[in-house]
């Protein structure tokens, strides 16, 4: 199991852990969870520039389509091919293996990021 308060997050609902420069993102239980059933998820290139708060892919479900944000700027260096072929894991395992894109963060002050009590502030969610 994750360590949720480890993990940064954002008011759009997504996770970001960073280890050596090195950016894992994807949406949380919350998002996955008012999403429902996630059916196709469109990410970034591997190798593409991303913007802190700048759309950077789409996941749809059976009951919305909603866009991706970039959390951070910096280059894509990896995406979750295991997502794009079966999207349900974003609900099974929003902090494991259902993790979307990974990017290489750039030197620049990152984005306004929330602890998981902040995001569970936000959300109105038990903790």
């Amino acid at each position: 199991m994750t360590d949720l308060t480890a993990l940064s997050y954002t008011a759009e609902h997504e996770w970001i852990s960073i280890e050596g420069g090195v950016a894992t993102v994807g949406i949380t239980d919350f998002a996955a969870e008012k999403l429902g059933d996630v059916v196709f998820v469109q990410l970034p290139t591997v190798d593409s520039a991303v913007s802190a708060g700048q759309v950077c892919g789409e996941i749809e479900s059976t009951k919305s389509v909603g866009e991706l944000y970039a959390p951070l700027t910096g280059d894509v260096l990896a995406v979750n091919g295991a997502v794009a072929d079966d999207p349900s894991l974003i609900n099974s395992s929003p902090f494991g293996d259902g993790w979307l894109l990974k990017i290489r963060v750039d030197s620049s002050a990152p984005a306004e990021l929330l602890d998981r009590a902040a995001y569970v502030a936000l959300t109105g969610q038990a903790s």
